[in-house]
């Protein structure tokens, strides 16, 4: 069950409390009447009592899962690991415009899709990985010089890198998380190229607003990646590239 962009900014700017999910605003008929279906369709049943679309279970998950995807069902991973395809790679390490020589890091490296083809380019290249076994994947990789096994978010950031290029998790919006932490990681006149949830170009919360003023201000910009772009990987996604300068 896909969702529309009207309907998807309704669910973004919804308040989740527990178990319940408060739609904010009036809404017209018509709009009430496509968002009630997607809640309905999620799991979500409309209590008068509670003013508030009631879920089995905690609220937050779903209603990140079904934002993120634009879509009803999501796989979940516990990790929200999902593997960069071949030519979301490519256009990463396009936009990257990598030269010999440079010095690179991947956070959230995965199993090595991004890293592997940014040492190719001729790039130097530190890896970060949480999972035990991609972790392990990546020791034995050659062409890597650095690979360590942590939570990125809990790395300190030094300005060491020309370039930051990743894919990293979605849920609970870890991305801009993620990217706003990796974004000091960045020398001066460094890029960050990053895949992202699409939810950054409709989302309207602070933590959005913020991410999409540093994007401004550092003179970069977000490009839309093509639907499905991560279907291969098990997930029905919705992804942009920010592109983020030092």
């Amino acid at each position: 069950m896909r969702i529309d962009d009207e309907v998807l900014a309704v669910l973004s700017a919804a308040q989740t409390e527990g178990c319940n999910v408060f739609l904010t605003g009036q809404l017209d008929r018509k709009l009430y009447d496509r968002t009630n279906k997607v809640l309905e369709a999620a799991g979500g049943k409309w209590n008068r009592k509670a003013r508030a679309h009631v879920f089995a279970a905690d609220a937050s998950d779903r209603m990140d899962q079904i934002i993120l995807s634009g879509a009803v069902e999501v796989p979940k991973d516990e990790f929200n690991f999902f593997p960069s395809p071949p030519a979301v790679v490519a256009r990463l390490i396009e936009l990257a415009d990598i030269e010999p020589g440079m010095v690179l890091m991947e956070p959230s490296a995965g199993r090595g899709a991004i890293a592997l083809a940014a040492a190719d380019a001729g790039a130097t290249v530190d890896c970060c990985e949480l999972m035990q076994e991609n972790h392990a994947h990546l020791l034995a990789q050659p062409g890597l010089r650095a690979v360590t096994r942590q939570d990125f978010l809990a790395v300190p950031p030094e300005q060491f890198y020309d370039r930051v290029v990743m894919n990293p998790p979605f849920m609970k919006q870890a991305d801009i998380k993620h990217v706003t932490h990796a974004h000091k990681f960045l020398k001066p006149g460094g890029l960050l190229v990053s895949v992202m949830s699409a939810g950054v170009t409709f989302r309207t919360d602070a933590r959005t607003k913020a991410f999409l003023a540093l994007v401004e201000d550092r003179g970069g910009y977000i490009e839309p990646l093509p639907e499905n772009s991560f279907k291969a990987s098990g997930t029905g996604v919705n992804t942009v590239i920010a592109v983020v300068p030092a």
